[in-house]
């Protein structure tokens, strides 16, 4: 057998296998999703019978026992705190990585990797002293403070992607735009913005996951009922539904549908955000 031949045949095998191990890892992700939206339409003992099974009578009556319960406020919440730490996220990441991109200045590169190193901290070790000057200021249980530490949180590896991408675009559409008389500002606006819609749809998606699904810091900074975000409500919801299956189930499809919704927004920017400045000049 030729050494071509061998060569086919093992890239056969490594394709067939990576399809395999795709498939498996579909189905693993999409298994839970399917028992949680159709165990959402089913009654109690039509669950309890058949969990894998499509409901033979569909029933809403789970999502009319969740939504009367204080979903509405909870989903309000979370969209008031998502909505506005994502935009600020967004509005300082792209001014702050244009000025790393393309004004040189001293220590750049060192504030920059500083910037860059606040990925690495965990959210934790700042509760006690973020609690602190919350009380201080009087932000506790309010959405405030909430946005504010998500905006800190999100801005590092919102700042270090634009940053890259910023620095991709090619010097001759900035020199042409320097030519025709257009200050730094309008050249931003006008024409770096308008370039970066993958990168910035991107990280709205990324942002907007995470900030969703955040527990912790909503848990500890928002004390007030009225004031809890989604995850935090539903963490209490499950315990007092956890002997009707169908509720608990119709409420995760109502805190998943934004997320599924979202995604499906910016799916067709995800691929071309994430490489995004891997390549000089693209």
């Amino acid at each position: 057998m030729s050494i071509r031949r061998k060569g086919v045949q093992r890239s056969k095998v490594e394709a067939t296998f990576r399809y395999v191990l795709l498939t498996l890892m579909a189905i693993t992700a999409l298994v839970p999703g399917y028992i949680m939206f159709s165990g959402s339409f089913k009654t109690q003992s039509e669950f309890l019978n058949s969990p894998f099974g499509l409901p033979t009578h569909p029933s809403v009556s789970g999502y009319q026992s969740a939504w009367t319960d204080q979903f509405p406020q909870w989903l309000t919440n979370s969209f008031l705190i998502v909505t506005g730490s994502v935009i600020v996220t967004e509005i300082l990441a792209a001014f702050a990585a244009w000025g790393f991109a393309r004004f040189p200045f001293k220590g750049r590169e060192s504030i920059l990797g500083l910037v860059v190193s606040l990925m690495v901290v965990p959210p934790v070790v700042l509760l006690i002293p973020l609690f602190q000057l919350g009380v201080k200021l009087s932000l506790i249980s309010t959405l405030k403070i909430v946005i504010l530490i998500y905006v800190g949180l999100m801005l590092p590896f919102s700042i270090y992607m634009l940053t890259n991408f910023f620095k991709s675009i090619p010097e001759s559409i900035l020199e042409s735009a320097s030519i025709d008389g257009a200050s730094s500002f309008k050249t931003f606006k006008s024409i770096v913005l308008p370039l970066s819609g993958a990168p910035l749809a991107t990280l709205a998606v990324v942002n907007l996951l995470w900030a969703w699904n955040e527990l912790l810091l909503a848990l500890v900074f928002l004390q007030s009922n009225e004031k809890k975000t989604l995850m935090v409500g539903i963490t209490g919801f499950q315990s007092r539904y956890s002997l009707d299956i169908p509720t608990v189930m119709a409420g995760m499809s109502i805190a998943t549908l934004p997320l599924v919704i979202a995604y499906l927004f910016g799916q067709r920017f995800f691929i071309a955000g994430l490489t995004a400045g891997s390549t000089k000049g693209e």
